[in-house]
């Protein structure tokens, strides 16, 4: 038996993985950022590639994770999440900075924020896992609480859109069973 609903138990951190290319600069939600190894610190995210951040991170070979708090309000998530930045600015009216390699930092609603400089990319299926090597990190904000893909899910009643690594149809698996 597969019951992908027990997948919905593995412990994911809810993050803004954002680039640049050329003067633009944009970033969606990700719940698949994780360290692989300790020395070098190194991480890897996984991007849908019909997500326009994939396109910048393919060009620019560089990307900044601003973890989310659980503060994060559902009007910033949604900004990030389930709206494209082909239709619209989304950092717009929204604080941050730009890092040591020029992708964009949230300031606000997040934690902690990592940039990082793209070793390697592996296709898989319809993401690419985005190894890169950690250049900068720091904690924004240490008395919050990053927010977890739980938390987003069974506190925040969050949900998942198609294109997100992590995406169960929840119908289909149903119908398994």
């Amino acid at each position: 038996m597969v019951d992908l609903e027990s997948l919905f138990k593995l412990s994911y951190g809810m993050c803004v993985v954002s680039s640049k290319k050329k003067d633009s600069i944009n970033g969606c939600i990700v719940n698949t950022v994780f360290q692989i190894v300790p020395e070098p610190p190194m991480v890897a995210a996984s991007i849908n590639r019909n997500c326009l951040t994939h396109d910048y991170i393919t060009e620019s070979k560089v990307f900044a994770v601003s973890v989310l708090s659980q503060q994060a309000p559902m009007s910033f998530i949604r900004r990030f999440g389930f709206r494209s930045g082909g239709d619209f600015d989304k950092f717009r009216k929204v604080n941050y900075k730009l890092g040591q390699t020029g992708a964009p930092i949230l300031l606000d609603n997040t934690v902690a924020f990592l940039e990082a400089q793209v070793t390697e990319s592996v296709d898989v299926v319809t993401h690419t896992l985005f190894i890169a090597n950690i250049v900068a990190c720091q904690m924004l904000n240490e008395s919050a609480e990053p927010m977890t893909y739980a938390y987003y899910r069974d506190i925040k009643q969050g949900k998942t859109p198609k294109t997100a690594a992590t995406y169960i149809n929840l119908e289909k698996n149903r119908k398994k069973e």
